[in-house]
C-alpha cells in the first residue's frame, strides 16, 4: 500500500506542477478556440491539459517500475507497455483535435487503432464471466472485439460528459478510488496476481485527476479538452479491461461457495462493476445518441442536452451541478463496491436506498442561496447577506450603488484572470454567444 500511495502521489505531483507551464503553452499555441453555443463558460479558455496528464501517467509507470513490489507487474505482465502504447496514441490524437479540431471519424478511428494497439500486446478480454452459466472463453475475433468496443465506449463517455469545469476529472476520479479498493482486495485478499495492473492502473488514473482538480475547478484556469478526456477514458476501460478479461473469477471462490455465488448477485463477479464505474457517462452517452438521431442529426453533433446541461436549466448553480453529478457516480460505484463484499447486508441496501432518495431530492432543489440571519451579517461575505437590508443600511444612492457593485462577483484581468483569457488582450465579459460559433 506505501507503494501505492507513492506512485499516486508522484504522478499527482507531476500532473499538477506541469499543469501550469501547460496552460501557458496552450495560450501561445492558440489552443483556446472561440466560445461555441453550447459551451458553458463565459470566456476563452485555453485546453491542452491533458499534456500534463499524459506525463503524470508517465511518470506513474516510471516510478512504479522502479519500487520493489510493483516492479514485478511489468516483469510478470506486458499490459502496463500496452496501457501506455494506446495511450500516447490517443494523446497525440486529443492534442491534435484539440488544436485544430479533427473530424470526428477520425477521432473515432484513432480511438479504435489505440484499442487495437493494445490488444495486440496482450491487454485483451480473454473469457466473460456470465452469471448463473460461469466463465465463457473467448475466441481470438470475439475478445477483440469486445475490447475495442469497450475502449471506444468509455473514452466517448468520459468525453460527453466534460462539459462542466471539474466534472469529467472528478466523475473520474471518484470511479478510480471505488475501482481501486475493488482490485486491490482482489489482488490482496485473495492474492491473485493478474488483478495486480488493474490496481496499478486504478492508482494512476487517480493521481492523474487529483493533479488536475486544482487547475480545472470552477472558474476553471485550463481545460482538459480531448487530450485529456480521451486519455483518461482510456486509462479507464484498460483497467476494467485487465481486471474483466484476465481474472479468472473462478479463482475467487471454490467448491459450493463458487457454485453459490454464480446462483446469487452477479456484482460478486469481476463484470458489473467495471460497468457502474462508467454508469453516469454511459447513460449521458446513450440519451445523447437517441436524442441526436430522433432529431435527424448525426450522433457527434454537438448540443446542450447532457445531463450536466439540464441541471444548470433547473437551476442548480455550476457548483452545485458538479456536486450532484459527483454525488451520483459515489453513489453507484461505491453502492456496487460494498454490495460486493457483502450482498448479504440489508443495511447497505437501505444506504443505497436512502442515498438515492436525498439524491432525487438534490435534482429537484431550485436554485438556493443561503442567507444568514441579521445579527450574524457582519460576519458573513455580502453575498450570504439578505440584499434589502444591506440595502438599507446605504445611506445615499452612491452607497447603494457601491454594495450592489460589492456583491457583483469580481472579474480579474492578465494571464491570472478568472479563465486566463484577457491574457492575450482585453476581450468583452459576456459574448454574444449567437456570434459565438455553432454547435460542431
Amino acid at each position: 500500500m506505501r507503494e501505492y500511495l507513492l506512485t499516486l502521489c508522484i504522478t499527482a505531483a507531476v500532473t499538477y506542477l506541469l499543469t501550469g507551464p501547460v496552460r501557458k503553452f496552450a495560450i501561445v499555441a492558440g489552443a483556446m478556440p472561440e466560445i461555441r453555443a453550447r459551451d458553458v463558460h463565459r470566456e476563452p479558455t485555453p485546453r491542452l491539459g491533458g499534456i500534463a496528464m499524459f506525463f503524470g501517467l508517465c511518470a506513474g509507470l516510471l516510478v512504479a517500475d522502479h519500487l520493489t513490489n510493483l516492479s514485478e507487474v511489468f516483469t510478470k505482465s506486458n499490459e502496463p507497455r500496452a496501457l501506455l502504447s494506446g495511450a500516447a496514441l490517443i494523446w497525440l490524437i486529443g492534442v491534435l483535435d484539440d488544436k485544430f479540431e479533427i473530424d470526428a471519424l477520425i477521432k473515432l478511428g484513432g480511438q479504435m487503432i489505440a484499442a487495437g494497439v493494445m490488444v495486440m500486446q496482450g491487454l485483451t478480454i480473454l473469457w466473460l464471466p456470465i452469471p448463473k452459466v460461469g466463465t465463457v472463453a473467448l475466441t481470438q475475433w470475439q475478445g477483440t472485439l469486445l475490447t475495442v468496443a469497450l475502449v471506444v465506449i468509455t473514452i466517448n463517455a468520459v468525453n460527453f460528459v466534460d462539459g462542466l469545469d471539474g466534472l469529467a476529472s472528478g466523475m473520474v476520479c471518484i470511479a478510480a478510488a471505488a475501482f481501486f479498493m475493488y482490485a486491490y482486495r482482489i489482488w490482496y485478499s485473495y492474492g491473485i496476481e493478474a488483478a495486480a495492473p488493474a490496481t496499478l492502473f486504478a492508482v494512476i488514473l487517480m493521481g492523474m485527476c487529483l493533479g488536475f482538480l486544482p487547475h480545472n475547478m470552477h472558474p476553471a484556469r485550463i481545460f482538459m479538452g480531448d487530450s485529456g478526456s480521451m486519455l483518461i477514458g482510456l486509462v479507464l476501460a484498460a483497467g476494467a479491461i485487465s481486471i474483466t478479461g484476465q481474472v479468472d473469477p473462478d479463482s475467487l471462490f471454490g467448491g459450493s461457495e463458487r457454485q453459490a455465488v454464480h446462483q446469487m448477485v452477479p456484482v460478486y463477479i469481476p463484470l458489473l462493476l467495471p460497468l457502474t464505474i462508467i454508469a453516469i457517462p454511459a447513460a449521458d452517452l446513450i440519451l445523447a445518441i437517441v436524442r441526436r438521431t430522433w432529431r435527424g442529426q448525426s450522433p457527434f453533433a454537438a448540443d446542450r442536452g447532457h445531463l450536466h446541461h439540464r441541471l444548470l436549466e433547473i437551476g442548480h448553480s455550476h457548483s452545485r451541478a458538479v456536486l450532484i453529478m459527483y454525488f451520483w457516480s459515489a453513489l453507484i460505484a461505491f453502492g456496487a463496491l460494498a454490495f460486493s463484499v457483502n450482498s448479504a447486508s440489508m443495511w447497505i441496501v437501505l444506504g443505497i436506498v436512502i442515498l438515492s432518495a436525498i439524491g432525487l431530492l438534490l435534482l429537484l432543489l431550485p436554485r438556493f442561496t443561503p442567507r444568514a440571519p441579521r445579527w450574524a451579517e457582519h460576519f458573513v461575505p455580502p453575498r450570504y447577506r439578505r440584499r434589502r437590508a444591506v440595502a438599507e443600511s446605504a445611506s445615499t444612492p452612491a452607497q447603494t450603488a457601491a454594495v450592489d457593485e460589492e456583491q457583483r462577483p469580481p472579474v480579474v484581468a492578465g494571464v491570472a484572470g478568472v479563465n486566463g483569457a484577457t491574457a492575450l488582450g482585453t476581450r468583452p465579459r459576456f459574448l454574444d454567444r449567437r456570434k459565438a460559433g455553432t454547435s460542431r
